[in-house]
């Protein structure tokens, strides 16, 4: 079995993170290469690491190679009050790495987007996803997975009050949430890095993947 070469972008954050520790513990991969500003708290032989600012992927397209690319990236309006800051992190980076999967040839694309992402809507962060979700799919890479998770769980570094109180209201809520109600509970983390495993390694067709979706995938694997 050839084993392959991963690129994740956002490896310290929530979701990447995890799925760093998952991608190391998987005979399928060889390398992960991870481009991020800060060191990874992982230590690996598998893990080739690059520090970057990932406003200047393009800067090192010549090695921006792999068999598939992870983009976890991802910011809050809290954490990134400043509009144009906020859209180079959630539109220009993940536009950025889908040109260049597009342009070396990588065929397996995934991004993290949100759940409500309208390049139409009247908020600037469903907006913001929307219109990077527009972008990814221009490059038309064959398999090209935009997960479009709810309220995520799971306790983050930085202090986000307003989503720590609203967590806590969904974890007695979410049993409410049946039927077509379900994509808006809470997901895990480790169900999204999950999800994304299955679909790198697996027949599934291409596009958006909503939240109750990614539950389902995650269970597959």
């Amino acid at each position: 079995m050839k084993q392959k070469t991963a690129i994740i972008l956002g490896a310290t954050g929530l979701t990447g993170s995890i799925l760093l520790k998952k991608l190391l513990n998987d005979d399928r991969y060889r390398k992960i290469k991870v481009f991020a500003r800060n060191h990874v708290q992982q230590k690996h032989e598998k893990i080739e690491e690059y520090l970057i600012d990932l406003f200047e992927l393009e800067k090192v397209a010549d090695l921006f190679t792999a068999d598939e690319v992870y983009c976890c990236v991802g910011s809050t309006q809290k954490k990134t009050p400043d509009n144009d800051t906020y859209r180079m992190v959630d539109f220009g980076i993940p536009a950025t790495a889908a040109k260049l999967s597009s342009r070396n040839k990588i065929n397996t694309f995934q991004v993290i987007s949100a759940m409500g992402a309208d390049e139409k809507s009247r908020f600037f962060y469903n907006r913001i996803k929307g219109e990077m979700e527009g972008a990814v799919l221009e490059q038309q890479i064959s398999n090209t997975y935009i997960l479009q998770p709810s309220l995520i769980g799971g306790n983050r570094k930085e202090s986000r009050p307003f989503e720590f109180i609203w967590k806590k209201i969904m974890s007695i809520g979410d049993n409410l949430l049946v039927g077509s109600l379900k994509k808006y509970r809470t997901i895990h983390p480790e169900i999204i890095a999950d999800a994304m495993i299955y679909l790198a390694n697996n027949d599934y067709r291409s596009g958006t993947i909503p939240s109750d979706e990614i539950k389902n995938i995650a269970e597959k694997r």
